[in-house]
């Protein structure tokens, strides 16, 4: 138990510091004015969770802690889903609900989209 904890810890701390990064790469930069710090980070995260699914089909030989560290850890602290939805509640209350609703389609979108081809891109990967 103790080893789980501390792996889906260690994969967290890591995803949360790399999403910081990504954040702080992304600011400044406008893009039809969405969030785009949180739109990479969460449909990058998509991706590498599709590509992740696929290759634990395949392997039978890593641990359940490692798995948990890259997927609930990892992945879980790299995406963000609260402010995903606390950046569509500020376009609602500010009244930008074109833009809102362009958000959700795309970040919806793209996540499927990109968890679908990480998956098929697993399969391309020799183990």
């Amino acid at each position: 138990m103790y080893k789980t904890i501390i792996a889906v810890g260690l994969g967290g701390f890591i995803g949360s510091v790399l999403r910081y990064l990504v954040s702080r790469l992304t600011a400044g930069v406008d893009f039809a004015s969405l969030p785009l710090g949180t739109l990479t980070v969460n449909v990058l995260g998509c991706f590498v969770l599709g590509l992740l699914t696929g290759l634990f089909e395949r392997t039978g030989n890593l641990s359940p802690e490692f798995r948990l560290l890259l997927t609930t850890g990892l992945c879980g602290g790299f995406t963000t889903f609260s402010t995903f939805m606390g950046e569509n509640f500020s376009m609602a209350r500010n009244g930008q609900f074109m833009l809102m609703a362009a958000y959700l389609i795309i970040s919806l979108a793209l996540g499927f989209v990109l968890f679908f081809a990480g998956y098929a891109f697993s399969a391309k990967i020799r183990l």
